[in-house]
Parts: C-alpha cells; sequence; structure tokens
C-alpha cells in the first residue's frame, strides 16, 4: 500500500443559509444548519471542511461569510471555501473571514491568470482549482456554474494547465456520479491524479467504505471528499426548523435512528486495509 496521507473532507453545499443535497448536482434537498454540520464533522475527526456556495455564480454573490467566520472561529481544521469567487478582493476577504484555502471553478475557466495573480499573492497551497468533469458519450467534458454550464475543453488537459499556472490543489468533481452514491469514475480519477504533481481530491459517488477504499488504491488522490453518504446519516440528529422552500420532505417522514461517527469508523476502515489517515 502507498503509505501517502488521504484526507477525508466533507463538503457542504450552501444555498440561502442551508446546507443542501442534490443528484449530479441538482435536484436539490434542504437538511439544516451548515454550521450543526460542520461542528460535527469537526467532532467526527474531519480532516479539512469545505463550504460551496452552490448559487452564488449564478447570483453573482457569495454568501458565506458569517458561516466563515463563526466556523473559523469555533472549528480548528482547515476551512475551504467555494463558489462565485472571482477576483483578488474576494479571496481576500475570505482569507481575512477565517477561510485557509479557497476554491475557484468557474473564474478560472473564464481567466486562467486569475489562479497565477492569486497563488502568487496568495501562495499556491491556499488556491484549489475545482475540476468539473461530465461523461457524455464516453468523452470528458468540464462545466462551471456549479454543473449548469458545459465547457468544451478536456479535464485532464485543464487540470496540468491550473497546475502549470500555480493551483496547489485539485478539487476533482465526478458530475455523472455525484450524489449517486454507486461509486467514484475511477477512470477519470485515475487519468487527472496521475498527469498532476499537486495533490487531487476525489469527491463524487462515494456511497460505502468500499467505495473510498477503491478511489484511493486505484488512483493517485491526496483525499476523499463526501457529502451524502455522511449528511443523510448524521441530519436526523439535529432539530429541525422546516425553511419556506425546498424538498423536505424526506426529512419530515424519516426514521429517527441513531447515528454513528462514520467519519472515524470509515477511518479506522482504512486503516486497517493499509491506508495512512489521521485517526
Amino acid at each position: 500500500m502507498n503509505k501517502r496521507f488521504i484526507r477525508i473532507i466533507p463538503k457542504l453545499d450552501i444555498k440561502n443559509g442551508l446546507l443542501i443535497k442534490g443528484i449530479n448536482l441538482e435536484g436539490l434537498r434542504v437538511l439544516g444548519d451548515p454550521y450543526k454540520f460542520a461542528e460535527c464533522y469537526y467532532n467526527y475527526n474531519a480532516d479539512e471542511i469545505y463550504y460551496v456556495d452552490n448559487v452564488a455564480t449564478l447570483y453573482g454573490t457569495n454568501n458565506l461569510s458569517k458561516f466563515v467566520s463563526k466556523t473559523a472561529k469555533n472549528i480548528f481544521v482547515p476551512l475551504a471555501v467555494g463558489g462565485g469567487i472571482k477576483s483578488l478582493n474576494d479571496i481576500e476577504k475570505f482569507l481575512k473571514n477565517g477561510a485557509d484555502k479557497i476554491c475557484i471553478n468557474s473564474a478560472a475557466i473564464n481567466n486562467i491568470k486569475l489562479v497565477r495573480d492569486a497563488s502568487r499573492v496568495f501562495g499556491s497551497s491556499t488556491i484549489t482549482t475545482v475540476v468539473e468533469a461530465l461523461k457524455i458519450e464516453n468523452k470528458y467534458f468540464l462545466t462551471k456554474s456549479n454543473g449548469r454550464d458545459l465547457v468544451k475543453k478536456n479535464p485532464v488537459d485543464w487540470a496540468k494547465q491550473l497546475e502549470d499556472f500555480g493551483s496547489g490543489e485539485i478539487f476533482l468533481t465526478s458530475i455523472n456520479n455525484e450524489g449517486i452514491q454507486k461509486g467514484f469514475d475511477i477512470d477519470i480519477t485515475k487519468k487527472v491524479s496521475r498527469a498532476v504533481s499537486i495533490p487531487v481530491i476525489a469527491h463524487g459517488g462515494a456511497g460505502s467504505m468500499k467505495d473510498v477504499y477503491e478511489v484511493i488504491v486505484k488512483t493517485n488522490i491526496s483525499g476523499v471528499s463526501l457529502a451524502s453518504i455522511l449528511h443523510y446519516d448524521i441530519c436526523k440528529n439535529f432539530k429541525f426548523k422546516k425553511p419556506k422552500i425546498g424538498n423536505i420532505n424526506f426529512l419530515e417522514k424519516g426514521e429517527k435512528k441513531k447515528t454513528r461517527n462514520l467519519i472515524q469508523v470509515l477511518k479506522k476502515y482504512l486503516s486497517k486495509k493499509g491506508v495512512n489517515v489521521r485517526l
């Protein structure tokens, strides 16, 4: 087993101040207060937390400042923030609010020089670039605006270009697998992680601990980002105030149950398999 260190990173998509989750980045369900989930994952031994404003690019603004500030004051693991970040001023604002990393997708596609400039000003370790890969008839393309807009670029070539422009890390999402919990897209993850020398985080498809182990051993990734597998297990732990928007029927009708510390369970499972994780 390759003894590279593997990080486990919960991803929290946020819309109008609420944690949401969808399938293929669509069909969004409301889950609750994102801060409560982040606090729980911190207590569960997450290695990082990733906040994304799901509609920031669509609406032209990122509204995560209060969540970032509150989280940074109380949760002591690296915090990454993404969604609608399009300038050095945007990056500086979130770093001052307590973010440790900034995740850029659409703005990099629109102007890759932003990646170069940001890495020079803030350091490459601060700049993560998001690669959203969509498979259509056995060919891979990029998307931007959280999966809304197709971009006719090859994700592998794009990842190499991002590295050349100073990106410190690639956050790779498989749009086709995202939210369906049937396993990662090993093919694109292997290609991207082997094409670059910077860390690659795999996201999209985890439905079991076996899925996570498989993507680790079959690719060169440095971490796994999880959402559905974690959110749906713990969301019924919290008192739920009915919001004015969103699909919440599954929460209202769902059976209450005692949940596990899935992150720690996963890490112990991976450790026994020879994967280097922080226990």
